[in-house]
């Protein structure tokens, strides 16, 4: 099984963002503890990280043919992007949204996802551990 990791904007920023929100870990500490998981469920894994809207759904349109599964945490498009869902929604792969802060406790405009309903589950509010729970879901392993 090999599962892609897909990071949208600002997620290059973890560790220096508002780590009250989002922790102090980096993405690439993230990154690592995913590598280490995969390893021990017996998975590959790739990442891919963006702040364009279009390199993202340019990435999720090429994963039919090279994913089993993937993770995703849009950010800041999980609220605006119509692009980013339909591309998830065209996949034939199952996607699973992830955040690492609760996103319905906070501000108003964070409590809608537009990419949530065309995901298999989604996952928020448990920081690294998120993405974490995303890939056991997807290897069936819990």
């Amino acid at each position: 099984m090999k599962i892609i990791v897909i990071n949208g904007p600002n997620m290059d920023k973890l560790g220096k963002r508002d780590v009250s929100v989002y922790g102090k870990e980096t993405l690439d500490v993230v990154n690592e503890k995913i590598k280490k998981l995969a390893a021990e469920l017996g998975v590959e894994v790739d990442f891919f990280q963006s702040a364009s809207e279009g390199e993202i759904v340019q990435k999720i349109g090429a994963c039919d043919e090279n994913y089993d599964g993937a993770v995703i945490n849009p950010a800041a498009y999980t609220h605006t992007s119509v692009a980013i869902r339909d591309a998830i929604e065209s996949s034939k792969i199952p996607f699973i949204e992830v955040h690492l802060s609760n996103i319905y406790a906070r501000e108003d405009f964070r409590s809608r996802s537009l990419t949530a309903a065309v995901c298999k589950g989604q996952i928020a509010g448990f920081g690294g551990h998120s993405y974490a729970l995303a890939m056991r879901a997807l290897a069936g392993k819990p």
